[in-house]
């Protein structure tokens, strides 16, 4: 494939140290993302990944300066040996073929340890890395903070995407939720903002040699923690039992009570409703994202996980007493793809 053949060669271009040996680039899947993954090798020499990416999506280009921040904060993240922002290339730490998701399947009391470590990480990134930002606000070139534009796109998208495009429901039934989740939007918007991942799911952390590493952190922007918390508590691609989600949930609050306190703010006594605000607000998300790449992207493996994420999100806005009309709606169509949940 000539184009493989390309990256083998710049790859031994750039690292002299690959010298005449072989090299194999193998092509690797990541979400929906429109990068694209190699992974390559040689004999007795320490992979490397190469992406490549396109001039379309502007954060694309600030993901090296990302990591490098991320990594000199003391968050954990691949380290980045080359990027050629002129050709969208960028040679990186292949930190391994282990995921968070791939250890879904393990007893709790080892997934245990895996996902308190991680959360270790996202509280170094909600808390002391910001000490490290750079005097330039928009250095990094992070993302448009969470606002109440924001919210509201999210809301938009699954409305449009999952309930209208996916299961048909007319606007006409979903303006009824509208004004509410508005409501929701704007107090979400009012509260202190931190660091956030946007998309800190199993399949962005890594596990190397045990140690959970961030990867995807190029949406990095200001937001609240809850909405990280939230992304990988309910995170559709893995099931976590309530009692395991309880006993994650407490482990962050009692060291972010923690954080907050050493810091003279004290403990946030709404913590818990800003926590089911941000996992309605994550869970509408990621089901319009699934709606997108499988109806317009012709995506269709994302489709099939519509069914736990909406039972996911039901059982979210039940807490939610304003949110009374989108559960009835939620329920219906939770009931109508019943059978892909057998």
């Amino acid at each position: 494939m000539p184009y493989l053949a390309e990256i083998v060669e710049l790859t031994r271009f750039h690292f002299p140290h690959f010298g005449n040996a072989p090299i194999t680039a193998e092509p690797l899947e990541k979400g929906g993302s429109d990068r694209k993954f190699y992974r390559l090798r040689s004999p007795g020499i320490q992979p490397l990944i190469y992406v490549q990416y396109g001039q379309q999506k502007e954060e694309n280009r600030h993901y090296v300066e990302i990591a490098e921040f991320l990594e000199r904060a003391g968050v954990r993240v691949p380290r980045m040996y080359l990027h050629e922002a002129m050709y969208g290339r960028i040679w990186m730490e292949d930190l391994g073929e282990s995921d968070l998701w791939s250890f879904r399947n393990e007893p709790w009391s080892v997934r245990r340890s895996l996902y308190e470590a991680a959360l270790k990480e996202a509280l170094r990134l909600h808390t002391c890395a910001q000490d490290f930002l750079p005097p330039v606000e928009d250095a990094l070139g992070l993302q448009p903070p969470f606002d109440e534009k924001l919210y509201l796109w999210e809301q938009d998208y699954f409305l449009q995407n999952c309930l209208g495009r996916h299961f048909g429901k007319p606007a006409d039934v979903l303006a009824s939720s509208r004004e509410a989740l508005s409501s929701l939007a704007v107090e979400l918007s009012h509260m202190p903002r931190v660091l956030v991942h946007r998309d800190f799911q199993s399949q962005n952390i890594v596990v190397n040699e045990g140690v959970p590493c961030l990867i995807d952190f190029q949406g990095m922007r200001f937001g609240l923690p809850q909405y990280d918390l939230a992304s990988l508590l309910l995170d559709p691609y893995v099931d976590l039992t309530p009692d395991e989600r309880e006993e994650l949930l407490e482990f962050y609050c009692d060291r972010w009570t923690a954080q907050e306190g050493s810091a003279g703010g004290g403990p946030a006594p709404d913590f818990r409703r800003v926590y089911a605000l941000c996992a309605a607000q994550r869970l509408m998300q990621a089901l319009g994202a699934y709606g997108f790449l499988g109806h317009e992207k012709g995506r269709e493996e994302f489709l099939a996980h519509i069914p736990v994420a909406l039972v996911r999100l039901l059982d979210v806005i039940r807490v939610i007493p304003e949110l009374s009309a989108l559960e009835q709606i939620v329920a219906s169509v939770v009931g109508d793809c019943s059978e892909s949940l057998i």
